[in-house]
């Protein structure tokens, strides 16, 4: 079925009374391209399905909610595999552009998918790794939640024009809240959550302001069309152009947690489950600079000269505030760990925006460079969170020092951890993290920003910092002999424990684990697969 809206004709011809106006109106009739919207719309649907299902239920059937959840995304990732290679829109209007173009609001094209395919294995993977700890938590409405988030995620890789990717974002946004302080009665949960959601409606509000101030300059909102729009602006309105692309872009600087906007990361992180930091750190990232590729390369690209300098500057602040902060973290914290990932994760989000930055300053969009780096960080990032929530089984502090002497404990869990952790710092057997990070610094260089390529080497030794500290941590036996009484039990019950981990939370060490592995072993399945989705 073709995704079409017919542009509603000139003078109709002469017949019947009242002929022209019905046909008139059966031309505006939009034959959707359900092919085309399936993935999202699947999650959708399901999450639908998930929240009636959970009045039904007994309460000792709610585990299958989880096993729902798990079958629909799999089922909405096949959903993408008729779609590669055949770019599909829908939802379209005339436009007002030369050749009688038109102008879509949704486009399945290969970069929609690949960010498509990122959210919706991260959203599985997520799923995998609560579905143990939904025992504690109102399993229908975190399911409802998760599912919704993610339907609104999947949508907006593929959104073109500024409505549809303002209603996506707050789709992926708004159920996120809600699952950040959904352990009622936690105090910590609650706090995260109100930071989170104080953050998020202030970056939404900015966002609102400068997309009106768009659409009252160009007076349209598809992508494709703002790109021309934006070059033949009034003289009267350039100052309100100039200001809504900015505002509009600041709007995504607070999604995506680039500095200074990135203080709600850490707490949030910290008070949510931990399977909901493991999403937000992936998902929510992927959400976030999806958007603000789409909104720079595709509809202010002749704003280049504002956005580019601007992007290159908040690359530098955000990936030196993460790692440093990460850097001064105490082992001996309560939840160092989460912590400590979560400060990565804004350094993380500074090596992303390199690439978008690079793209001001060439003729190639250089985005492709983001995306490999986040499948790349998608992998290895959601199975050190497997790990953390393997680790907070036996300790549920989950401090930095748990982790010491991880390998005597359980020997294979250590060395995933040890392996993820040298892929996120870039070092050998990490193979694929260190191919990321030079195609990333590569784009800065082909740029000409060499002093951002510079920052990013210094921020790169930094990371080394902690990255290795944490990784040698697992092979340290203790600082002090214990003493008998408490040497005997402890190991013992650690492995038991690590024995009785549940299926599910093992599975999803094992796909990140296997992938990380793979993609090291030939890292240009990333790179060839992430290079050429670019519009």
């Amino acid at each position: 079925m073709t995704a079409a809206v017919q542009a509603a004709p000139g003078p109709a011809p002469a017949g019947p009374a009242g002929a022209p106006a019905v046909e008139t109106a059966a031309s505006l009739v939009q034959s959707v391209d359900w092919l085309a919207v399936a993935p999202p719309l699947v999650v959708a649907v399901l999450a639908l399905a998930v929240l009636v299902a959970d009045l039904f239920l007994a309460e000792r059937h709610k585990p299958l909610l989880g096993y729902a959840t798990v079958a629909g995304l799999v089922v909405a990732l096949a959903a993408l595999v008729p779609l590669w290679g055949d770019n599909r829109s829908t939802f379209c209007v005339a436009a007002d552009g030369p050749g009688g173009a038109r102008a879509c609001s949704y486009t399945a094209d290969d970069f929609a998918l690949v960010i498509q395919a990122l959210v919706l294995a991260g959203a599985l993977l997520t799923a995998l790794l609560s579905l143990d700890d939904t025992r504690k938590l109102p399993a229908g409405e975190f399911w409802f939640l998760l599912l919704s988030s993610a339907s609104g995620a999947a949508l907006l890789p593929a959104s073109r024009d500024l409505i549809t990717l303002v209603v996506a974002l707050e789709v992926a946004s708004l159920p996120a809240f809600a699952l950040v302080g959904i352990k009622r009665g936690d105090r910590r949960s609650s706090e995260a959550a109100l930071k989170f959601f104080l953050s998020s409606v202030t970056a939404t509000a900015v966002m609102l302001l400068g997309v009106s101030f768009v659409y009252a300059a160009t007076g349209t909102t598809h992508l494709t069309e703002l790109s021309h729009a934006l070059d033949d602006v009034p003289a009267r309105f350039t100052t309100l152009a100039g200001t809504g692309v900015a505002l509009t872009l600041v709007g995504f600087a607070f999604k995506t947690a680039a500095a200074p906007f990135h203080f709600w990361v850490p707490d949030t992180y910290v008070g949510a489950p931990l399977p909901i930091a493991a999403y937000l750190s992936v998902v929510g990232k992927a959400v976030g600079f999806s958007g603000l590729i789409l909104v720079t390369a595709v509809a202010f690209p002749g704003y280049s000269d504002v956005w580019g300098p601007a992007l290159a500057v908040l690359a530098a602040l955000t990936m030196t505030a993460g790692n440093v902060a990460a850097l001064r973290q105490d082992p001996a914290r309560s939840r160092s760990a989460v912590r400590l990932l979560a400060w990565s994760s804004v350094g993380q989000a500074g090596y992303l925006l390199v690439p978008v930055a690079a793209g001001a300053y060439t003729d190639d969009l250089q985005a492709g460079s983001t995306v490999a780096y986040a499948l790349m960080y998608a992998v290895v990032n959601l199975g050190a969170f497997a790990v953390a929530a393997l680790v907070a089984r036996t300790s549920p502090g989950n401090r930095l020092t748990d982790y010491r002497n991880l390998y005597a404990r359980s020997p294979l869990t250590a060395l995933a951890l040890a392996f993820f952790l040298l892929c996120l710092a870039g070092l050998p057997p990490g193979i694929i993290g260190l191919f990321a990070k030079v195609t990333v610094f590569r784009s800065a260089v082909d740029a000409g920003l060499g002093w951002l390529a510079v920052v990013m080497a210094v921020n790169v030794v930094i990371a080394l910092a902690y990255y290795l500290r944490w990784t040698a941590l697992l092979f340290r036996g203790t600082e002090a002999a214990p003493s008998p009484a408490e040497a005997a039990p402890a190991p013992v019950v650690a492995e038991a424990r690590d024995a009785a981990a549940p299926a599910p939370l093992v599975a999803a060490l094992v796909l990140t684990a296997a992938a990380a592995l793979v993609l090291s072993g030939a890292p240009q399945i990333v790179l060839r697969f992430a290079g050429g989705t670019l519009f």
